[in-house]
């Protein structure tokens, strides 16, 4: 997943017992990402993901984590009306975004012609599911992205909740914050300013709850003479958010608010306060500008915020 997995627990146990099954859930919460990496990713062409990718027109037979992902992103296809869409795979790669580039270690630069805009929305994706976790795709090959990470995140935090009532589990921006944190009260979280390095814009206070990150800090790119990023907008097939940094989004599932931070960053600084008020979704953005901005639903989070 090109990212770092964190977990840290405010009180470990002392006890023997206790403690043996807080490090047996760690390593079974980090296998978790392993699996999911290794079953979904799109960079190595030989993963169930790819295989399937490559086949779309017969049914295959792919690992647990595999079909459970590609469940959830049928779900989440169809609650936000097809805004959230993992069809996105041969944008990405059109837009140089074919392999993992060195991000955050200075400018990136390909030599991509890119895509003509689409001039109308992809028909709804309809992918087959059938017993013994077969699965067809359909035509457009898919990338699993953001909400394999948000996945990983739920499924790592049923291993922990096993073993600890209180942890934090982080993979690159995505959180799941259970309990108390190291003060014997909520967890604090620093959002990061997309825009200023190392400054933060907000601190938000959660506990027993999800938090992602959708933001264009990170990967961003020039592919030719265009300025290109990951968040794909599949009604035009090209980098979408106008006017936008980044959106956090608080729920209680790390892979629905990863979803949902997404579809709210497509929306576009004109349009993404409407959806978030209509759907009573938790959200906090960042423009271009500099401007910080929230939903009713993010205010009681939120501890401090940017003047």
């Amino acid at each position: 997943m090109a990212t770092r997995v964190t977990v840290t627990v405010p009180t470990p146990p002392t006890e023997p017992a206790a403690a043996a099954r807080l490090d047996a859930a760690i390593s079974a919460a980090f296998e978790i990402f392993h699996e999911v990496d290794r079953t979904c990713t799109r960079f190595d062409p030989t993963s169930a993901l790819m295989r399937a990718n490559a086949s779309p027109a017969r049914f295959h037979r792919v690992p647990a984590f595999l079909y459970e992902a590609l469940r959830e992103a049928k779900a989440a296809h169809d609650v936000t009306g097809g805004r959230f869409d993992p069809r996105v795979l041969r944008a990405l790669v059109s837009l140089g975004y074919d392999r993992t580039l060195p991000f955050g270690e200075g400018p990136v630069q390909v030599a991509a012609p890119g895509e003509e805009r689409r001039t109308s929305a992809p028909a709804p994706w309809r992918p087959k599911f059938r017993a013994y976790r077969e699965v067809r795709l359909g035509a457009e090959p898919v990338d699993l992205g953001g909400i394999g990470k948000g996945l990983a995140v739920r499924w790592g935090s049923r291993e922990l909740s096993a073993a600890t009532p209180s942890y934090m589990l982080e993979a690159g921006g995505d959180f799941h914050c259970a309990g108390t944190g190291p003060d014997g009260d909520a967890w604090r979280l620093g959002v990061e300013d997309p825009i200023d390095v190392g400054e933060h814009v907000a601190v938000i206070a959660v506990r027993d709850r999800s938090v992602a990150t959708s933001s264009v800090r990170l990967r961003r790119w020039r592919a030719g003479a265009r300025s290109a990023h990951h968040l794909i907008d599949p009604a035009t097939g090209l980098p979408g958010g106008e006017g936008l940094c980044s959106v956090t989004v608080v729920g209680r599932d790390a892979a629905r608010a990863e979803v949902w931070s997404k579809s709210l960053f497509l929306e576009g600084r004109a349009h993404l306060a409407s959806l978030a008020q209509r759907r009573s979704i938790p959200a906090l953005w960042v423009c271009e500008d500099g401007t910080v901005s929230m939903s009713d639903a993010m205010r009681p989070y939120v501890r401090w915020v940017r003047p």
